[in-house]
Formats: structure tokens, C-alpha cells, sequence
């Protein structure tokens, strides 16, 4: 697509023509380049000293989220006098309060600073998760997973947002695959854990091992609680608020740090003298950069519409991001694509255990993590052909597709056949963890504004109701069998997903070419006026929020009405402007 990510702009003349002539992946311009040693030597810091650090609080994000699953092994209700079922209760009503407060949660780390917010809530529910391992009671266990939910909650669309400050749409895919990939190494890593806790503290057919006063999976939370409160207060005093103040950057890597993320959210609009196509082409790149190269005009334009600080979100953001109707389309896929994600992630373990000839809880334990090795790695992989082909669907599809061929092979192989059912959910693993991240990709990509974007990405968070479903399929009852009911539902959630995703596609082609037409009947001033201040020919109604504001104040609730009001002020922002053209 044309106009993709621009990342070259002259903060110091290049030293000799050669050096002039080599530019960064995405950007072209012969009069207003960066020293390409300016451009490595930042993406190398950013990759080096902040991207780490993120990817490490997912991965402990993710390791309290699937212990629960690890703890059962090593029978966790038996030693306390629970039912099975009790661990299905506890993860449906921690993905409830997980889901339900997603767009809460990322609204407070916009409103509060991801470097505040987040690590805040970390060090909490690292407190919450050590304390399983004093549960004697079904109310304790509840409890303490509705805390870690509505804690853990917003974590996500907070962090990817922040993510997406230091880098631009088509660097990004790759660095949220390496961050996102850590819940496939979480899961890993988890039945690594658990195999080096349970056999040191090896258990017994109930509790603890002869002679021991701890239980395996008291060492287990404790373990894992305690490292997560450690992470959190690092990350304190490590992460800054934006590249404008990255503590590892010198000033001049600061300044084209956040130069060049504003320059590629504003590439990716239609340009009245070079118009965007939906297909990528190198000459209209080359001709969209030297426009966008512009110091003077660009910076002015982007720094008007944009924050580069992870705090801020405005009401017109809020008002925005909940009548994106395209937001609820793809809600409804993801959530059906991601209930592979949680079923794998809590209750892997359990599903591999009639695979083994004996309960052996150590062994089955290190048997999950190759499936989350090659998750990660598939990712890896398909996120890097996305920032090359500058595509984000399509790859979810072919994610999908291969999910499709693993489940289709684990409901069809007899569970009597353990290395072949084994392998098949090898293959279905791989493929689990390529949609969310992309989707989430082609979210950030395609909403220019801070703000609306974390908002957005709450709103999609909405899709970890898949983890409220995979813990009513999953149910202990269907052990015996192999599970193979639950994989029949969901190989028919996925093919769902699929066929939602092949409809906004379709959808997003029919909405690029329609702003097409409409722009081709305005004038070149019209289209600038868009561009710039979201205030072109096309006039914006506002008729129901006029209305709800209307009846706020016939009500006296003026508080409700100036805050409507607030909200449609001004023109039209970000993608919600007839020149923006979304990407695909």
C-alpha cells in the first residue's frame, strides 16, 4: 500500500553521497534522509533495552494466567479438598472479570501512564498469585483469581499501545510477535517450571512429598509470584514515558525516534497530488515520502493531531472508539480464533494427560512445551512475512488455516494414537498464536490516534471471553474420551473466524474504493482540508449523540451533555477521515 511507514527524516546531513543513497526498510527520499547509522543505532537500543523488558512482563503476565492448569497436575483440589471442576468455576470467573474490565483497564493506563499503571497492577497480582499458596477454601480460590483478572486486565492494550510509540506500523508487526510470542513461551516455560518444581519437590498420589511440608504447587505459585513482583518493580525504573524521554537515548536518537513514528501515521493518508492504491507500489512510495519528507509541514501536522506519551485519552476518543463498528466485527471473530489460545494455555496439561501411560505429573508437564515452542516460532515468522508484504490478514488466514488442519487431525486420530494425536496438537498450536497478535497489528496500523487506539484495543481485548468458553468445553467430564467433543466445537468456532475474517476483508476493499469515489469528486483544497483538519465536504450529523445530549440537559444532567458536546467538536479524526485509506 502506498505511503506505508516512513522511516527516514534529516536530522543531520548525510556524510557522503553513498551514505545518502542508503536508506531505512520503508522510507525514500534523496534531499531529507537519516544517517542510516542514526536509524540502526536506534531500532538497535529500542530492540535492546526496551522491547525485552516488555516481552518479559508479558511472559509473566502469561505464566500467572496458566499456573492454575500446572498446579491441577500436581493435584492441586485433591490436596485442599476441591473438585476438578472448581479450577473450570475459578478460570471462567477470572476471564469474566478479565474481559469485562478490558476497555476499563486500558483507559486508566492511558489516563494514569503505562509505566505507572502497569507494573502497579503486575506487582499486585504477583502478590495474589503467591498467596494460592495458602487455599484451603473454593470461596479463597475464587477470590483470588477474580483479583489477578480485574488486576491483569487492560495489561495488554495498554502495553501494545505504549509498544507502538517506538515503532512505526510496518517495523511493529515483528517486535508484537516477539512480545505477544511470549504467551506461547509462557506456556513453555510454565511446563518447565513445573517440571524442575515437581520433580525436586516430586509429588505424591496426594500432596507432598514424604518427609516435605510443601505441597508442588504451594513451591510452584510461590515461585512464580514472587519472580513476577521482582519484574514489576524493575520495570519502575526502566521503562520511560515516551522515545521523548527513552533515558538510553542520546537527544538526537530521541528526536528521530519520535519524529518518525509521527511521519508514519501521518504516510497513511491519500495525498492530493499522488493518490494511494490499495495495492503496494514502490514509485508512489518513493513520490509519498518526498511529500511526507517535508520537515517543516509534516512535523507541524503531525504534532497538532498526535501524542507520543503513553498518557492522555480524550472524549472524542472514547466516542470514537465505541461507535467503530468495524471494532465489534472484528471482536467476533477474534474470540472465536483465540479460544484455542486459552484452552491450550490453562488446560494443556489435562488434555495430555490421557496421552500418557501413567500419570507421570513432571513428564506431562514438560510435554507442553514443545506445542508453545513451535507456536512461537510460527508467529515469529508469519509476523515477519506481514511487515514484508505490509499485509495483516492474510496471514491471520493462513494462521487459521493451519489451526483448522490440527484440529481436524486431533478429532479424527483415535486417542489410543499418543505420538500421532501428540503431533497433532503440535500443528494446531502452531497456528494458534498467529491471529490475535496480527489482528491486534492491523488495530494499532490503522488508528492513528494514542488514545482511541488503546481504547480500541480494550474493546478487542473483549475477545478473552474465548477463555470463559474454553472452561465450559473443557470440562473434566470429558477426559476420559480425550476431549474430542470440545475439539469439535472448537474446529467449528475457528472455521467461523475464518469466514469472518474473509467478510472484513471484502469489507475494507468495499470502504477503501468508496472514499476513493467520494475523493475524486473534490477539489485538491477539499481533500487537504480533510487530510489536515478532518473538515472537508462531507458534513457530520452527530444526530444521536445531539439527541442523548439534548435529553441530558432536559434531564440536568449537564455534565453528560457538555461531555457529549466536547466529544463531536472539531472534525472528523485519524481513520474516520475520507483520506485515510486502511490498510489491509
Amino acid at each position: 500500500m502506498a505511503g506505508a511507514g516512513v522511516q527516514s527524516f534529516e536530522l543531520t546531513p548525510a556524510s557522503s553521497r553513498a551514505s545518502r543513497r542508503t536508506m531505512p526498510p520503508d522510507g525514500a527520499d534523496d534531499e531529507h534522509i537519516v544517517d542510516p547509522r542514526l536509524h540502526r543505532r536506534t531500532l538497535l537500543k529500542l530492540d535492546c533495552l526496551l522491547l525485552p523488558l516488555l516481552a518479559l512482563l508479558f511472559l509473566f503476565n502469561a505464566l500467572d494466567k496458566a499456573n492454575i492448569g500446572n498446579a491441577e497436575s500436581a493435584h492441586f483440589t485433591a490436596d485442599i479438598g476441591l473438585e476438578r471442576s472448581d479450577i473450570n468455576t475459578a478460570t471462567a470467573l477470572f476471564f469474566a472479570f478479565f474481559v469485562a474490565l478490558q476497555p476499563v483497564g486500558a483507559a486508566l493506563g492511558r489516563r494514569y501512564g503505562m509505566v505507572a499503571w502497569v507494573p502497579s497492577c503486575m506487582f499486585l497480582w504477583g502478590l495474589a498469585t503467591a498467596l494460592h499458596m495458602f487455599v484451603q477454601h473454593r470461596w479463597q480460590l475464587y477470590t483470588l483469581r477474580i483479583i489477578i483478572g480485574c488486576l491483569e486486565a487492560g495489561f495488554y492494550p495498554a502495553t501494545v499501545t505504549y509498544l507502538s510509540l517506538f515503532y512505526t506500523r510496518f517495523e511493529f508487526g515483528r517486535r508484537l510477535s516477539l512480545f505477544y510470542g511470549q504467551a506461547a513461551v509462557g506456556g513453555a516455560l510454565g511446563g518447565v517450571i513445573s517440571y524442575l518444581v515437581f520433580s525436586r519437590f516430586g509429588a505424591t498420589a496426594h500432596g507432598a512429598r514424604s518427609g516435605s511440608t510443601w505441597r508442588p504447587w504451594q513451591v510452584l505459585f510461590l515461585l512464580e509470584g514472587t519472580l513476577t513482583m521482582v519484574v514489576a518493580l524493575f520495570a519502575y525504573f526502566w521503562l520511560p514515558h515516551s522515545a521523548k524521554t527513552a533515558w538510553f537515548l542520546s537527544p538526537q536518537e530521541r528526536e528521530y525516534a519520535s519524529t518518525r513514528i509521527l511521519l508514519d501515521r501521518d504516510a497513511q493518508t491519500v495525498s492530493p497530488v499522488y493518490p494511494q492504491e490499495e495495492e503496494h507500489d514502490e514509485d508512489n512510495d518513493a513520490e509519498e515520502s518526498r511529500r511526507l519528507l517535508n520537515p517543516n509541514k509534516a512535523r507541524r501536522r503531525s504534532r497538532d493531531r498526535a501524542s507520543l506519551d503513553d498518557r492522555g485519552v480524550t472524549p472524542q476518543d472514547i466516542l470514537s472508539a465505541i461507535f467503530n463498528t468495524k471494532i465489534w466485527h472484528i471482536l467476533a471473530f477474534n474470540i472465536l480464533s483465540s479460544i484455542p489460545v486459552y484452552a491450550f494455555s490453562v488446560f494443556l496439561p489435562l488434555v495430555l494427560a490421557p496421552l500418557t501411560k501413567k500419570s507421570n505429573t513432571a513428564l506431562i508437564n514438560l510435554l507442553t512445551a514443545p506445542p508453545h515452542v513451535c507456536g512461537a516460532i510460527v508467529l515469529y515468522f508469519f509476523a515477519r512475512y506481514s511487515d514484508m508484504h505490509r499485509i495483516r490478514l492474510v496471514p491471520v488466514l493462513y494462521g487459521l488455516v493451519i489451526v483448522v488442519a490440527g484440529l481436524t487431525a486431533v478429532v479424527i486420530l483415535p486417542v489410543a494414537w499418543a505420538i500421532p494425536r501428540y503431533l497433532a496438537l503440535n500443528v494446531l498450536l502452531s497456528g494458534t498464536y498467529v491471529a490475535s497478535p496480527l489482528t491486534v497489528a492491523w488495530i494499532s496500523g490503522n488508528t492513528p490516534s494514542p488514545g482511541k487506539r488503546a481504547l480500541l484495543l480494550g474493546i478487542n481485548g473483549w475477545g478473552n471471553l474465548a477463555g470463559v468458553i474454553a472452561a465450559a468445553l473443557f470440562r473434566p467430564s470429558y477426559a476420559d474420551s480425550g476431549y474430542v467433543i470440545p475439539f469439535w466445537w472448537t474446529l467449528i468456532c475457528v472455521v467461523l473466524s475464518g469466514i469472518g475474517v474473509v467478510f472484513f476483508l471484502r469489507r475494507l476493499r468495499a470502504e477503501n474504493a468508496a472514499r476513493k469515489r467520494i475523493l475524486s469528486a473534490w477539489s485538491e483544497e477539499a481533500v487537504e482540508l480533510e487530510r489536515l483538519m478532518g473538515t472537508g465536504p462531507l458534513f457530520q450529523e452527530h444526530r444521536w449523540t445531539k439527541k442523548i445530549a439534548g435529553a441530558g440537559r432536559d434531564a440536568k444532567f449537564d455534565w453528560v451533555s457538555n461531555w457529549l458536546e466536547n466529544a463531536i467538536q472539531g472534525g472528523r479524526e485519524g481513520d474516520e477521515r475520507i483520506t485515510f485509506v486502511y490498510g489491509l
